[in-house]
Parts: C-alpha cells; structure tokens; sequence
C-alpha cells in the first residue's frame, strides 16, 4: 500500500505528464496502471484523495481459513478435496464471480 503523498505524488505527475501512465510509472517506479487510474478518478470527483484505505469485508473468518488449511495439510494436500469437504465454492465459480 501507498502513502497519501506518494499516491498524490503519483496522480499530480500522471496529470502534468498529460495522463500518460506508461511515463508517469516509468518516472516513478510504481503503482499499477489500474491503481494509478483509480487514484485519478478518486482525485478528479472530490480534488483530493482518501487519507487510507477502506478495507473490505473478509469473505471468510480467520477461524475458517485455519481450519482450511488444516484440512489441506492433513488430508493428502489436496485442494479440490478440501474445498468439497468444507462446502467451499469450486475455483471455476470464484473466478468467474470475480
């Protein structure tokens, strides 16, 4: 993650550079073009960016997670396994959703 100032470094560049992302990450060194346009975006509607991040909602529990990879662990390392033991959505239907 960004600080405040280097993602507004970042979007001040991209700007006076004519919004130009190949330039404005060579100059810098960072971000991701699809960062930098959003950053943009964020800066353009209110002139100013978020001072943080707005983290979303985990879509499992640390709890889950463990128990997860405890299963994986101690039965064969399999993860088509693990995923049908616990009821965990296949990997084709989380890829597609996302």
């Amino acid at each position: 993650m960004y600080s405040y100032e280097d993602r507004m470094r970042a979007v001040q560049l991209y700007i006076k550079l004519g919004k130009h992302v190949k330039a404005t990450i060579r100059q810098l060194g960072y971000p991701a073009k699809n960062a930098l346009k959003h950053w943009c975006r964020e800066y353009e509607r209110g002139h100013d960016l978020l001072a943080g991040y707005a983290r979303t909602k985990q879509r499992y529990s640390d709890e889950q997670k463990g128990i997860a990879v405890e299963h994986y662990l101690s039965h064969g390392r399999c993860l088509a396994w693990t995923m049908k033991a616990l009821g965990y959505p296949c990997r084709r239907r989380t890829i597609l959703k996302a």
